[in-house]
């Protein structure tokens, strides 16, 4: 059944055309993601879709009796009014109690606010969620969302994800969480010149198909194209599902890959980290941290040692409030930790973005403002110059010369982040880089980073950015410690499920660094007495030396086994894979021995 229809839709504001002669329709059942550039006609669609925006030319038809929810990026809510009166209107205490629905959408998204609270005394996040809620409350045929994930965290997105992908209305979402597009969506509508181009499948199968027309039509320069077999590159070598939706023939979009090296050049890009930094970027010995300060607000670290090295890229992930931002101020030396020391290597130079944004100066043009910081930078093995970089970035020709007064906050989150490049530093620590970003910008930081050697400290609530960036990733569960995630993302969302526990030590190594799953799980017994600190600290040291190569092994031990699947016909060669698999194994069995000694020594 047709719910909606749009018949030779134009409108534009101003000079510029946002939407020119479109036509499409929207049945029951769809999910739609829509996707785009900022200022491309996202927001602009979709008002006119919701019936709450009349195009300039052409016909809007809804089905009758359509209920339509739509959330925009605004919010209306009534200052005088409590959060209960907002979402729940005037249904009795009883009757929303008593049902399971309402109750998840309340404790997923209102979990941490005061339902008594008036509207206006909320944050802008808090004032997001309860319009949010208030929505998904309600029963539509359709319901229409204008960046629904803006404030959440890891953990709301995913059940936000799964409640929609529940319910049988029919969805269209605009947003540039790609993950999120991936797990809501099955098809993609792409608003651009004007014009929407359709395609079948969420995200990645969007991502091989454009790649598929553009070959076809072979219309695209060559560095997009490149771009976009990265890409591709990176979809088809991570987990199956994502790339279980494509309806068509992929055949020829993977042909486009066929001789793709790796995003990074992890052991070059390593070795250029190492010898610009040196073997010390940050130790942190025996750090207690509250966010507040001294023995003020939640803690976050509680006498925790561990060690970030050349080269790491570590994705930190914890739902709001639990002191990532504060762990970023404690590296960049802003804040002070209760007690213990961060050591700090003497040739680390860092580059810190903050949610709160260094003020620029609205008068001068956007190409000055990076020119006096640098007109040039080597990324990788390549030179690019401010102009080319800000390009890269989104700021194409003239706006290159607007003054940075009339920059968008999106518009000015890119040009403190490239400033920041341009600064030439060897330790980036992100904090939610993404925000404002559109798909296409995303991309290039993206391709961007993956060139920048050293050390990479990354907060995001942008799933798909956070695996995309890092290659690692570290959580703080309320507990005081840095906990190693070897499965990334879902194993912080399954250890959040069984409600925030440490598993056991393989996957999270007391406090110490970067651990591994191949690392043995023990009782902890007593540290050994008469420990002074100094031999505490070595032998903590030793302790992430063995588990990185244990790490390591773990690794070589994986290909092994990919290539022995690939060599199965081949005998020979087989012996000979074998043969190296058990050495591997030898001297990870030898490593796992030392690493046995030196807990045991400390008492973990």
């Amino acid at each position: 059944m047709n719910l909606v229809n749009l018949e030779s839709v134009s409108h534009s504001y101003g000079p510029k055309p946002l939407l020119k002669d479109v036509s499409l329709g929207i049945e029951a059942g769809d999910r739609i993601g829509v996707v785009g550039r900022n200022g491309g006609g996202k927001t602009t669609l979709i008002s006119v879709i919701a019936g709450e925006l009349k195009p300039n030319a052409g016909r809007v038809t809804h089905n009758r009796g359509l209920h339509v929810g739509a959330l925009s990026q605004g919010d209306d809510l009534d200052p005088a009014r409590s959060v209960a009166d907002i979402v729940l209107g005037d249904r009795a205490e009883h009757e929303w109690a008593g049902d399971a629905g309402v109750r998840e959408i309340l404790a997923n998204l209102l979990g941490d606010i005061d339902l008594t609270a008036p509207a206006g005394s909320l944050s802008g996040g808090e004032r997001r969620r309860t319009a949010l809620a208030r929505l998904l409350i309600g029963e539509h045929d359709l319901i229409i969302l204008d960046e629904p994930t803006n404030h959440l965290d890891i953990e709301a997105i995913d059940w936000l994800a799964r409640h929609l992908s529940a319910r049988k209305t029919a969805l269209v979402v605009v947003t540039h969480d790609r993950w999120f597009l991936d797990a809501v969506s099955t098809r993609t509508w792409e608003v651009v010149d004007g014009a929407v181009e359709r395609y079948e499948g969420g995200y990645a199968a969007y991502v091989l198909a454009k790649a598929e027309r553009a070959r076809i039509a072979a219309a695209s320069e060559a560095r997009r194209q490149n771009l976009m077999r990265k890409e591709i590159a990176w979809l088809r070598r991570g987990p199956p599902a994502r790339t279980s939706k494509p309806k068509f023939r992929i055949e020829a979009a993977q042909a486009l890959i066929a001789d793709e090296p790796p995003a990074r050049e992890s052991v070059e890009l390593v070795k250029f980290a190492a010898a610009r930094l040196g073997r010390t970027v940050y130790d942190l010995e025996d750090v207690t941290l509250h966010a507040g300060g001294p023995g003020q607000g939640p803690l976050v670290l509680d006498h925790c040692t561990w060690q970030f090295g050349p080269g790491d890229r570590i994705g930190l992930i914890g739902v709001n409030g639990s002191g990532k931002s504060s762990l970023l101020r404690l590296l960049a030396d802003t804040v002070r930790p209760d007690s213990g020391k961060v050591v700090r290597g003497r040739t680390v130079r860092l580059a810190h973005l903050s949610q709160e944004l260094t003020e620029l100066d609205p008068a001068r043009r956007v190409l000055e403002t990076v020119e006096e910081v640098r007109k040039f930078i080597q990324v990788g093995k390549k030179e690019w110059t401010a102009s080319q970089l800000l390009e890269r970035l989104g700021f194409k020709g003239e706006a290159q010369w607007k003054v940075v007064g009339d920059l968008s906050g999106g518009e000015r989150r890119r040009l403190q982040l490239l400033r920041l490049l341009m600064d030439d530093p060897n330790v980036l620590l992100l904090d939610e880089p993404t925000n404002d970003l559109d798909i296409e910008t995303l991309n290039e930081l993206e391709d961007l980073l993956d060139g920048w050697p050293g050390t990479l400290i990354l907060v995001s609530h942008d799933r798909y950015f956070l695996e995309r960036v890092a290659d690692r990733c570290v959580a703080l569960l309320g507990d005081g410690r840095l906990s190693m995630l070897p499965g990334g993302v879902d194993e912080y969302l399954q250890r959040r499920a069984a409600g925030g526990a440490l598993s056991a030590r393989a996957a999270s190594v007391s406090g110490t660094g970067p651990g591994t799953a191949a690392a043995p799980a023990t009782a902890a017994p007593a540290a050994e007495p008469g420990l002074s600190a100094k031999e505490e600290r070595e032998l903590r040291k030793e302790l992430s030396r063995l588990e990185r190569q244990l790490d390591k092994l773990g690794g070589r031990e994986a290909k092994l086994h990919d290539s022995m699947a690939a060599a199965a016909a081949d005998y020979g060669r087989l012996a000979e894979l074998d043969a190296e698999l058990k050495t591997v194994r030898a001297e990870k069995e030898t490593v796992e021995a030392e690493w046995l000694e030196v807990a045991e020594r400390l008492g973990e």
